[in-house]
């Protein structure tokens, strides 16, 4: 059994790649200020740049779990997901309402992904 683990610390790993899957730690985004919208779309650069460091992409997309600090952001937060997501091979979705690691955080996305 081969389990590749990348971008570790005593904590956790950005991402662990088992047999053909790939596992994305949840992702927010490396400048927190801006909005929902903003801060999405900084977090998808990074789970685009996480999966093809994994031999993966978004088209290989299985799952993805949407955090949002507040849910009256959600048309906010779709508006970069859907510019962004491939709508051919779009994932299984759940978006829930959630208290974050810091209240600087609007929204946090972890993805798995087959490889």
């Amino acid at each position: 059994m081969s389990i590749q683990r990348f971008h570790s610390g005593p904590r956790m790993s950005q991402m662990v790649i088992h047999k053909d899957t790939v596992y994305l730690a949840g992702q927010v985004a490396n400048d927190p200020t801006p909005d929902v919208e903003t801060q999405t779309r900084q977090i998808l650069g990074q789970i685009d740049a996480l999966l093809a460091e994994g031999g993966s992409d978004k088209s290989k997309l299985l799952s993805a779990t949407i955090y949002l600090t507040d849910m009256s952001t959600f048309g906010a937060m779709n508006k970069a997901w859907e510019s962004w997501v491939d709508t051919a091979n779009p994932p299984a979705r759940a978006t829930v309402e959630a208290k974050l690691a810091a209240p600087e955080y609007l929204v946090e996305i972890q993805v798995t992904a087959a490889k």
